[in-house]
């Protein structure tokens, strides 16, 4: 897909590498991902390379910045927004199971066998009132749950960052999708748009350093 042209100006110091870790220019992990084994360095990158590949394949694109959302994460206009991602732990989740206080990160889960592989992906948007963070965060669930056999986990569970003015209702809506697939293993229909677009003809090109191409990467777990 070619990209939508920005309305902010942009110039070759505006984006990290694909293949560059910069702490400084990622999103905290939020509670979503607290408690669970948070990727950084090398396992960030080959996720989010994956997740870039899916994205574009999906057509989830941020069509403030007209980008694959991936590339969110590379815009140092924007250093406290993107995705952060962590393996869930079962037995963390386990404790949560059937208990009034839930600790922090865990919610009203689908619930997946004790040996599932579960990666947790946060999104932070770049404002508290992103209009576009339900549509993107439903587009990339879609995306993640919907080429399932383009990476070795059995749930991608997301979430939008508590700091976001909607994200209560719109984690919800996360949630029921997420029942909704692991109940009947199929992706539940969507009567608006959710930031995916298959049978689009995309392909990537978006002059950010690290591979113009896709590189079938698969994570190091």
């Amino acid at each position: 897909m070619v990209s939508v042209p920005s309305p902010f100006g942009a110039d070759e110091d505006t984006f990290d590498a694909y293949d560059e870790f910069v702490p400084e220019h990622a999103p905290v992990p939020g509670e979503f991902l607290d408690g669970h084994r948070v990727l950084d360095g090398r396992r960030h990158l080959a996720v989010h390379r994956l997740a870039r590949e899916l994205f574009e394949e999906r057509a989830v694109y941020d069509m403030t910045f007209g980008y694959n959302l991936a590339r969110l994460n590379c815009d140092t206009r924007h250093p406290d927004a993107g995705y952060r991602y962590a393996v869930e732990d079962a037995d963390v989740v386990a404790e949560a199971d059937g208990t009034g206080d839930l600790p922090t990160g865990a919610d009203d889960l689908a619930e997946m066998p004790a040996d599932a592989r579960v990666l947790r992906a946060e999104f932070t948007p770049t404002t508290a009132f992103c209009p576009q963070s339900d549509t993107l965060t439903r587009g990339s669930f879609r995306a993640w749950n919907g080429l399932a056999d383009r990476h070795e986990f059995d749930l991608v569970r997301v979430r939008v960052a508590p700091m976001h003015q909607r994200s209560t209702p719109i984690n919800a809506a996360l949630r029921e999708m997420e029942a909704t697939y692991v109940e009947t293993g199929e992706m539940p229909d969507t009567s608006d748009g959710d930031g995916s677009g298959p049978g689009l003809d995309t392909e990537i090109d978006d002059d950010v350093p690290g591979g113009p191409e896709p590189d079938g990467s698969r994570t190091p777990f």
